[in-house]
């Protein structure tokens, strides 16, 4: 049975290391400490699933179920197991919008490669306006950042109704697993919608999480009434509301999986990553 193992790093940079449940949930005997903390929901925490590094490599197993996501966080984005999908989690539900465009609720025993959830609480609100493209967006998010301090993490809650918005998501591979650049360009489906009303789901990561993460912003977007949604790729809107939880903890989850370690982690993947996240060359 696979374990994983979870780094924890505060807003002090302390590192430790904790064990982090594994086993499927109905087959678990006891509880962890690892899940004991996250049910008394902590809300200065971000939790990741594995690296966008390991994701962008081409490891898609997953390494634990939606049930066991839930338990850190009620907001978040990531993928499934496969890459089967965009994930969007929103006031406590997991959204898997698929790569037909459809969106569903995700299955408890969906299994997650790669995730960052927090338990949202609104630290500061504001109002956009005039955002003519994701750029616009992301200088009017930043100042934000600047206020509050750049090497923190946010969780940003963006509502409206969006006059343009293309999003992607991709169909679900099969082993032996393409890297993800090679399997967006055969894979990848985008979806142009125009004044749809629903939710931007943003996370932003400090510059030091480069080989953790992208630093920066990455955005996912459901729909309001849940049909529609995935990875953002461009968008515009005339005003909208953000909420942003400003966030000083970081916690990662790892497989101890023999393919996972075998991986060159400290690869520079940089350019797939920012290939995939914009669909620039």
């Amino acid at each position: 049975m696979k374990k994983q193992t979870a780094i924890i790093l505060s807003a002090a940079m302390i590192l430790s290391l904790t064990a982090c449940g594994s086993q499927p949930d109905e087959k678990r005997e006891e509880t962890t400490k690892a899940e004991k903390v996250a049910e008394q929901k902590n809300t200065e925490e971000i939790y990741q699933v594995a690296l966008l590094q390991s994701l962008t490599q081409g490891y898609y197993d997953g390494i634990i179920t939606v049930r066991e996501l839930k338990k850190h966080g009620d907001i978040g984005i990531g993928t499934f197991e496969g890459v089967n999908g965009e994930m969007i989690v929103l006031d406590g539900t997991v959204y898997q919008a698929l790569g037909d465009g459809t969106v569903q609720k995700a299955a408890d025993n969906e299994t997650v490669p790669f995730s960052n959830v927090t338990f949202f609480e609104s630290d500061v609100k504001v109002d956009l306006s005039g955002i003519q493209d994701i750029n616009i967006l992301k200088e009017k998010l930043n100042e934000v950042v600047e206020e509050n301090g750049k090497n923190l993490f946010y969780f940003v809650k963006i509502t409206g109704e969006f006059p343009k918005m293309n999003v992607r998501s991709e169909l679900k591979q099969e082993k032996p697993y393409k890297s993800l650049d090679k399997a967006l360009a055969t894979d990848q489906r985008e979806f142009n919608y125009e004044n749809i009303k629903g939710t931007v789901v943003a996370l932003y990561c400090p510059d030091y999480m480069d080989g953790l993460n992208t630093p920066g912003w990455h955005f996912h977007f459901i729909s309001d009434d849940k049909t529609k949604g995935g990875h953002i790729l461009e968008l515009a809107f005339d005003k909208a509301k953000a909420e942003f939880d400003v966030t000083s903890g970081f916690n990662m989850c790892l497989s101890d999986n023999d393919q996972f370690q075998e991986m060159e982690l400290e690869k520079d993947v940089s350019d797939a990553i920012k290939k995939v996240e914009t669909n620039e060359e």
